[in-house]
C-alpha cells in the first residue's frame, strides 16, 4: 500500500508474539510514512492514542491468533485476541470515528481480515463458499473469527459504523511463520527430517498468494462498499499430499539429495475435527472490486520455494 498509495501513512500496532518479527519489517523503504508501535490491540489506552496522535480514519484489522492446532491445545489467546481484541477496535474506532470525530460516510473504513474456515467444510461435489453461505465453523480458531465477523457486522448494522469484511482462503509465500504448513515441508527437506501429513493427505485447501492477497485488501479498502463482505480466493484447490509432493519434486531439482525427498514423508495421527475441503467462490470480489489472483499455486509455490531457500533462517520456529 505504501508502494501503490504514495499519500499514505501507516502505523502498524502489533504486540510481537512468538509469530511476530520486526525482520519482516527490514525491506521496507517508506519509513517516512511508516511507523511501528509495539502493543496489545487490547490495550485501550494505547489504541484511543495513536487513533487520536496520528487522526487515523482506516483499520485494517489483520491481528488474530491463526494456528489451528495452537486453538485446540491452548484456545485462550484465541478467544483473548480475537474476540475480545476485535471488540477494543471496534469500540475504539467508534468512539472516536462517530463520537469525536463525526466522520462522514466515507471518511472512515474499519476492515475486518476474516478467513474461510468460518464457513465450515466442504465435501468432494458441494459449491465453493460464497459470501452468503451459512457460518459452521468447526474449530475454536474458526469459531473465534466466526464471532469476530458477527461483532464487525454487528457494529456496522446496530451504530452505523463503516466496516468491510474479507474472508481469504489459506495464504502462503515469503515470510510466513516456521509452523505452518508450506514452511514445514521445506524446513523437513532441508533438515531432512520427516515430513508430517494428517491423516492420509487427502484434506482439500484453496491456496492464495501473499501478494494477490495483499491486492484484494488493497481494493477492498478503497473501492469496498460499507456492510458488504469479500471472499478472496487464488482458484488453486489442493489435497495436502499433492503439495507435499510438489514440493519434495521441486526441491529434488534445486537441492538434490541421495534419496527423494518424497522418501521422507511420515504420515501422522489426524488433527481433531480436521475440515475435509475449502474452497472459494471469488466471483463478486473479482466483479465488484476487479480483482483477480495473478498467481497459479505452480508459480506462487516456485516463488516461495526460492525465497525460503535463500532465508533459511525464517524456517526457524
Amino acid at each position: 500500500m505504501l508502494a501503490q498509495h504514495d499519500e499514505l501513512t501507516i502505523v502498524t500496532l502489533d504486540m510481537l508474539t512468538y509469530a511476530g518479527s520486526l525482520k519482516n519489517l527490514d525491506d521496507l523503504d517508506a519509513s517516512d510514512r511508516h511507523s511501528f508501535v509495539q502493543a496489545d490491540i487490547n490495550d485501550r489506552t494505547i489504541v484511543d492514542k495513536l487513533l487520536r496522535d496520528h487522526d487515523i480514519d482506516c483499520i485494517a484489522h489483520f491481528a488474530a491468533e491463526s494456528h489451528v492446532d495452537r486453538s485446540i491445545s491452548g484456545p485462550q489467546a484465541f478467544m483473548a485476541t480475537n474476540i475480545q481484541g476485535t471488540y477494543e477496535l471496534l469500540e475504539a474506532a467508534r468512539e472516536f470515528w462517530l463520537g469525536e470525530r463525526s466522520y462522514g460516510a466515507g471518511d472512515c473504513l474499519f476492515h475486518h481480515i476474516s478467513t474461510d474456515e468460518v464457513y465450515g467444510s466442504l465435501g468432494p461435489e458441494d459449491p465453493p463458499f460464497c459470501e452468503t453461505t451459512p457460518y459452521a465453523p468447526n474449530s475454536p480458531y474458526s469459531a473465534s473469527k466466526a464471532a469476530a465477523d458477527h461483532l464487525v457486522r454487528a457494529w456496522h448494522h446496530t451504530f452505523g459504523l463503516p466496516v468491510v469484511t474479507t474472508n481469504c482462503s489459506n495464504n502462503y509465500g515469503p515470510y510466513q511463520h516456521a509452523e505452518k504448513l508450506i514452511p514445514t515441508i521445506i524446513r523437513s527437506c532441508i533438515e531432512q527430517r520427516e515430513i508430517p501429513v494428517y491423516g492420509d493427505g487427502s484434506n482439500i485447501r484453496d491456496w492464495l498468494y501473499v501478494v494477490d492477497h495483499c491486492a484484494a485488501i488493497d481494493a477492498a479498502i478503497c473501492c469496498g462498499q460499507p456492510g458488504e463482505t469479500y471472499n478472496i480466493g487464488g482458484l488453486n484447490e489442493w489435497a495436502n499430499i499433492d503439495i507435499v509432493r510438489l514440493i519434495c519434486c521441486a526441491l529434488d531439482d534445486r537441492r538434490p539429495v541421495r534419496n527423494s525427498y518424497e522418501s521422507l514423508i511420515s504420515f501422522v495421527k489426524d488433527r481433531a475435527g480436521h475440515d475435509w475441503r475449502y474452497a472459494i467462490d471469488a466471483s463478486k470480489t473479482s466483479q465488484q472490486l476487479d480483482w483477480r489472483p495473478t498467481e497459479t499455486f505452480e508459480s506462487g509455490i516456485s516463488k516461495t520455494i526460492d525465497w525460503y531457500l535463500e532465508h533459511e533462517d525464517h524456517l526457524t520456529a
